[in-house]
Parts: C-alpha cells; sequence; structure tokens
C-alpha cells in the first residue's frame, strides 16, 4: 500500500480525467500535486486550486525535483486520441511514449514505486469488418494506428521496469464519458450529448453496428485511487481492463434520447447513415479487475447521461462549438498562435 504521508502526483492534472481524478483523491483525503502545461488553463481547476499543489510544465521536460515528498504517480498526461495522434505523429510518441518510460525511470530512481498508467482499450480494435469476439488482457493485439501504437509501447516500456523496486499498473480504459470540469465534446457518448442538445439530431455511421468498450470517468478515477492502494502482489506489473459495458453505437443513442426525454423533454430524431466508413469496433472484457481486486464499475451511461444534462448547463458548457471542448481543435489553435507569435513580437 502507498506511503499515506506522502502525496499523489497526478500527471495531465488539469485535463478531462485529472480533474476528476484529483477532486476524488482529495475527498479521501491525500495531498496531492498535480503535473500538467494546463493548455486549457486554469478555470478547470478553479475550485481546487489552493487545495493542491500545481507544477505546470511538460512532462518531456521535468526533472526529478517534482517527485519531492510524491509516494505514488498517477499517470495521465499524453496525447490524447486518434487526431491528436496523427495531426503529430512525432509529438504522440515523444509523449505518450518516451516521455512515459523517461518519467518511469526517473521514478524507479527515486523511490516513487506505485505507478499507475491510463493506456486505452483502443489497442484491441481490428476494425468494423473483423471478428467479433470479447477480449481480455491476454488476446493478441497488433494496434496500428499512431495513438494505441504508442500507449501499447508504452504499456511494454512499463513492464520492463517492473520489479521489487519498481511497481507499474496498466489499465486499459474504455472511452470514458460523463462530466469533467475539463469538459470535452469529442468523446462519443459526450458527442452525442453535445450533438442532441445542439440540434436536436442524433447522427449515427456505419449503420450504429460499432461496438465501443464504455467507462464513466469517476469509475476510472476510482480505478486508478483503488489501484496505488492495493497490495503489490496483487497489482504489481498487471494490466487491467477498464469497461463498465460494451454497448453498440446505436443502442448509445438512444440511451441518449431516453436521458434527454426525462431530464429536459426534448425528443431527438436520430439519424442513421449506413454508408460504409472506416471506424473502430471492438468488445473487452472487464473479469480481471472484478476477480483480482474486486473492482466493479457503478455508473451507467443512463445515470451519467443525466447528470451530464444538468452539470453542462450548471456549468454553462452550451457554447457547443468552442474548440476547448475539442482536443485536437484546441491544440490546431494553439499551435497557430504559437507560429504567429514567432513573427509578431506583441498582440496588444
Amino acid at each position: 500500500m502507498t506511503n499515506s504521508n506522502g502525496k499523489i502526483l497526478v500527471t495531465g492534472g488539469g485535463g478531462y480525467i485529472g480533474v476528476v481524478l484529483a477532486e476524488e483523491l482529495l475527498k479521501r483525503g491525500y495531498a496531492v500535486k498535480l503535473l500538467d502545461t494546463f493548455y486549457w488553463g486554469m478555470e478547470p481547476i478553479k475550485n481546487i486550486k489552493d487545495k493542491v499543489e500545481i507544477v505546470q510544465a511538460d512532462i518531456r521536460d521535468v526533472g526529478k525535483e517534482v517527485l519531492k515528498d510524491v509516494s505514488a504517480v498517477i499517470h495521465q498526461a499524453g496525447l490524447s486520441n486518434d487526431p491528436m495522434a496523427e495531426f503529430n505523429p512525432e509529438a504522440n510518441f515523444e509523449i505518450n511514449t518516451k516521455a512515459t518510460k523517461r518519467f518511469a525511470q526517473l521514478c524507479k530512481e527515486n523511490g516513487v514505486k506505485r505507478f499507475t498508467f491510463a493506456s486505452s482499450a483502443s489497442i484491441y480494435d481490428k476494425g468494423l469488418l473483423a471478428e467479433d469476439i470479447l477480449q481480455d488482457e491476454n488476446s493478441k493485439v497488433s494496434p496500428k494506428a499512431a495513438y494505441s501504437t504508442s500507449k501499447y509501447q508504452a504499456e511494454k516500456e512499463l513492464l520492463k521496469l517492473a520489479d521489487k523496486i519498481f511497481c507499474p499498473v496498466i489499465f486499459r480504459q474504455g472511452t470514458v464519458y460523463g462530466f469533467s470540469p475539463r469538459m470535452r465534446y469529442d468523446l462519443v457518448v459526450n458527442t452525442m450529448l453535445k450533438t442532441a442538445m445542439m440540434i436536436n439530431k442524433l447522427l449515427v455511421f456505419c449503420g450504429g453496428e460499432q461496438w465501443r468498450p464504455l467507462v464513466d470517468i469517476h469509475d476510472v478515477a476510482q480505478a486508478h485511487i483503488l489501484a496505488i492502494e492495493s497490495p503489490e502482489e496483487k497489482v504489481c506489473g498487471q494490466i487491467f481492463n477498464l469497461v463498465y459495458k460494451n454497448y453498440r453505437v446505436l443502442e448509445l443513442a438512444h440511451w441518449v434520447r431516453k436521458a434527454l426525454r426525462e431530464i429536459k423533454d426534448l425528443n431527438p430524431e436520430i439519424e442513421v447513415d449506413y454508408s460504409p466508413r472506416k471506424d473502430r469496433s471492438y468488445r473487452i472484457s472487464g473479469e480481471k479487475i472484478k476477480k483480482v481486486l474486486g473492482w466493479e464499475p457503478k455508473i451507467s451511461v443512463e445515470e451519467s447521461l443525466k447528470d451530464m444534462i444538468k452539470k453542462i448547463e450548471e456549468y454553462s458548457y452550451t457554447d457547443w462549438l468552442n474548440p476547448k471542448y475539442y482536443n485536437i481543435e484546441w491544440m490546431k489553435l494553439l499551435n497557430e498562435v504559437v507560429e504567429l507569435q514567432k513573427k509578431v513580437k506583441r498582440i496588444f
């Protein structure tokens, strides 16, 4: 079990999952340190800013000083989806693979033993036309996309470091849904809800036949916390899938409509496009973590949708097309600003 006297360092602590993780750790009485570039600003952590230690830095550049007083690391930092990886494959590999390996080695060399890693269930994807099978942690994987490949390579580097003095724990997270103060509308459930609230329609592609393993953001946070609290012999060098349930995309559209009917009396039309197109499709098993750690997800898509509907309006996150809700659009915008600033000394 982790040294309760030390701080828990959440890398990517200003991100979609990181902010929720920080909130959950604080509720449990942990001292928390957040490491992030904070490209999305400090607004998402405004409610906890005075309760945590903040380190604003790039995971690729930090030194051992960031690990002072740290007893465990929850590593969420990284480029977070296919569009981001494809926009800059080199940066994707540097951040998701090389920086993860480097930072884990830094932790090992400086006495930080417990290290959880946010990998991705997308490494199981074989495409919409592949055989439909339920995959577990022992299934053979050979990811092709830049994002999933970078995550899988990072997993392998972490497992090489596992021994008596370093205990990495890998989570292959299904596609996450749910509200976060650093909200995203580029995740399948969140995207569907945003579109339905914006134009009163639900757009479904490929006939909605695609499978997605899904898990709520709070369940993800609880799993990482459990991993830093569990006995070493149960978690060291282990890979766990995180999934609430596997859903077909068309089924998700009906859950979104149901939630909107009940909460806002809206009845969005479901438009199904059956045109063939390339898309991901895969199902995963969550039995291992249930058997080994007794962890079971608690928050259904329906429950999470109802919570999102209320909080989106409470937080006024209804400027639907604002690029800050879409990781790739925001990063493209920041990149343009950086390039512009190289040529222009000042704006005002």
